[in-house]
C-alpha cells in the first residue's frame, strides 16, 4: 500500500482468522464535499486574482500596499519557489498533476472536517498553478505561473502558494496533534 493511502485510509485489524479485515469506519459523514468546496473555493479566488493582475498590473509599475514592505508585482514563473527549477516546468506539472489525483483518490476515505479544509486547501492551489502550466505561455505544459504577491525581501507568490502552505501547515500540526484523515486520533 502507498504511503499516502496508508495515512489517509482505514486502519487494518486482525480478523479471528489471521487475516487482515478493514477496521470498521469511523461514525459520521464523510468529508468529501468540504474537501471539494475548499478546493473550489481556493482556486477560482487564485483563478480570479490572476486573471485581475494580468489585466490590470501586467506590464505596469507594482502597486505598493505597505510601503517597500508589501507590493504587488506582476511577474512569470517558469520555476517552482524562488524560480528555481525553471528548466523542469514539465516535472512541476506532472507533480501537480499527481498530487490532484491522490487527493481525489483517497477523499473517499475522509472523515475530518480540519483534514478535509487542509486537503482542500492542497487541491485548490494544485489546480491553481496546474491551471497556469498547462495554459499560459510559452505553451502547454510549459506555462509560466503568474505570481504577484511580492513582500520585500521574500519570493513573489500567488493565492495558490498560499493555499498550498496554508493547507501543508495544517496538515503538520493534524499530524502533530495525532488526528489522522480517517477522524480516528492515535498517540505515538
Amino acid at each position: 500500500m502507498a504511503e499516502a493511502e496508508r495515512i489517509i485510509g482505514t486502519p487494518e485489524v486482525e480478523g479471528a482468522d489471521g487475516q487482515a479485515a478493514p477496521a470498521e469506519q469511523p461514525k459520521g459523514k464523510r468529508k468529501i464535499a468540504v474537501l471539494f468546496a475548499v478546493a473550489l473555493f481556493a482556486y477560482l479566488l487564485d483563478l480570479g486574482s490572476k486573471m485581475l493582475v494580468v489585466a490590470r498590473l501586467e506590464h505596469h509599475e507594482p502597486i505598493k500596499v505597505i510601503g517597500d514592505l508589501l507590493q504587488l508585482n506582476a511577474i512569470r514563473n517558469a520555476g517552482a519557489a524562488f524560480g528555481i527549477g525553471e528548466a523542469f516546468t514539465v516535472i512541476f506539472t506532472i507533480i501537480a498533476a499527481t498530487v490532484i489525483v491522490v487527493i481525489a483518490r483517497l477523499a473517499r476515505k475522509l472523515y475530518s472536517l480540519p483534514w478535509a479544509i487542509a486537503l482542500g486547501l492542497l487541491l485548490g492551489g494544485a489546480l491553481g498553478n496546474l491551471t497556469d502550466r498547462i495554459f499560459r505561455s510559452p505553451g502547454i505544459f510549459e506555462g509560466a505561473v503568474v505570481d504577484f504577491i511580492a513582500p520585500k525581501g521574500f519570493a513573489v507568490f500567488n493565492l495558490a502558494d498560499s493555499a498550498i502552505v496554508c493547507g501543508g501547515i495544517l496538515i503538520v500540526i493534524l499530524s502533530f496533534r495525532g488526528l489522522d484523515p480517517d477522524g480516528s486520533v492515535h498517540k505515538d
